[in-house]
């Protein structure tokens, strides 16, 4: 099977409760359609240095910023498709970049810092990003369930749904359970609209009468704030 490699576009994300998921989904029936896969659970390690440096600049709001995963739309075992992928923002583009490797291959080049299986731009440019910041590992496991919608006209707007967005800092693996902390309130919903132009009509005027507003959302970003802030609890009560 062949992935798509490259990806340059806006992501404009919302959060929405359960009826304002409702009435979206109502309005998406005659231009959208859910993708094959159905609903997925998503699985991401993100990598970061010593001190958080990636994280810590992108929750600065910097007109560029990048970061690094490996992400698996499945429970993989070694012989399973994993994702190495390289994802950049510039004034609000989103540009993507991406290796398909077995899960294995990718696992034992970051785990032992091998050289990347593949000779390809694409290698070429996660590679030196992994030697430009040297002491890159993993920082956190995230995964969510998701359903992705497409539009029917053949064009480039999509609609993603992710719930159950869990974390946790430890247990680096896509072969194990799903588990962790959750990001999300009970009935919160991120929607994320990914489009290489501007949102359709019938989408601005179904978010405009719902009154339902872009937001700033990251979930490494949050993943991360939420564990400085329990590393200050503990702290402080080992202080008191």
């Amino acid at each position: 099977m062949t992935y798509q490699s490259t990806f340059k576009r806006y992501e404009i994300k919302y959060l929405l409760t359960t009826s304002e998921k409702s009435a979206v989904l109502q309005a998406m029936e005659p231009y959208m359609q859910l993708d094959s896969y159905g609903r997925t659970t998503i699985r991401n390690i993100y990598f970061d240095t010593d001190t958080y440096r990636l994280i810590r600049r992108s929750l600065e709001k910097p007109a560029y910023k990048e970061k690094l995963r490996i992400r698996s739309y499945q429970a993989a075992s070694s012989y399973d498709p994993v994702f190495v992928e390289l994802k950049k923002k510039y004034k609000s583009v989103v540009y993507k970049r991406r290796l398909t490797l077995p899960e294995s291959q990718a696992r034992d080049s970051f785990h032992y810092g091998l050289p990347l299986p593949v000779n390809s731009q694409i290698a070429d440019e996660i590679e030196y990003f992994r030697s430009y910041y040297k002491s890159l590992h993993p920082t956190v496991f995230l995964s969510y369930e998701r359903e992705a919608f497409y539009s029917l006209d053949g064009g480039d707007f999509r609609v993603t749904f992710d719930e159950n967005i869990l974390y946790r800092a430890y247990d680096f693996s896509f072969a194990g359970k799903v588990y962790g902390t959750p990001l999300l309130k009970n009935g919160q919903t991120l929607m994320e609209v990914k489009t290489a132009g501007g949102l359709p009509l019938w989408m601005s005027h179904t978010l405009n009468r719902l009154r339902v507003y872009r937001t700033s959302f990251s979930k490494y970003g949050l993943a991360y704030q939420h564990m400085m802030t329990d590393k200050n609890s503990r702290r402080i009560l080992h202080v008191c």
